[in-house]
């Protein structure tokens, strides 16, 4: 077993333009294989406000090489979206899709830190950004890290041994003993709520 954070960051948004009051939040997508995933949303920030979320989320979990090469193989799928905070019939309605990116998780676990931050180019729904503007950006980061690894290096390096995966105590109190990439993600989603 190998216990194994995740993190995704939601750090801001560029070129966002509305004339009508009303609020973003930015929407992502975990796959839980089997064509399932889970859905998740930042907080909503004001659209005329700046646009600054810095908001992260992470899951922690153990797992075997092939929930890692499991992850490799999935995606993260962002959605920018805009929500009108003027009530209609006394309510707030359904928010509307401005773009959408994907994201691998290949780049993050093949990256030589584990990590990766960037701008992404959200595609415009069709028809909702004229030709002559740049179409809606979020910054995003994404990490993987084990977390047991520097400290079982550490212990190598003092003692001549080391610990073995299982005993790396990250997910040890949990109950959490994630055998494949279902029950990893949905452990996300339930400490996301």
């Amino acid at each position: 077993m190998t216990c194994l954070s995740c993190e995704i960051e939601i750090l801001q948004a560029k070129n966002v333009e509305f004339k009508s009051h009303g609020s973003l939040f930015v929407r992502y997508y975990l796959s839980t294989g089997n064509s399932k995933r889970i859905q998740l949303n930042s907080r909503e920030i004001s659209a005329k406000a700046n646009l600054f979320w810095n908001e992260s989320f992470s899951l922690e979990c153990s797992g075997t090489e092939d929930s890692i090469n499991n992850l490799k193989q999935q995606t993260v799928v962002f959605e920018l979206r805009w929500r009108s905070t003027n009530p209609i019939l006394g309510k707030i309605g359904g928010s509307q899709l401005l773009g959408r990116a994907e994201v691998p998780w290949k780049t993050v676990v093949e990256s030589p830190k584990l990590e990766m931050e960037r701008w992404v180019t959200m595609i415009p729904k069709k028809g909702s950004v004229p030709d002559d503007v740049k179409p809606p950006a979020v910054q995003i980061a994404m990490r993987v890290r084990v977390p047991a690894m520097a400290e079982m290096q550490e212990k190598k390096r003092r003692n001549g041994r080391l610990k073995r995966w299982d005993e790396c105590g990250c997910c040890k109190d949990s109950g959490c003993r994630c055998e494949d990439y279902d029950i990893f993600v949905l452990v996300a989603a339930l400490e996301a709520l």
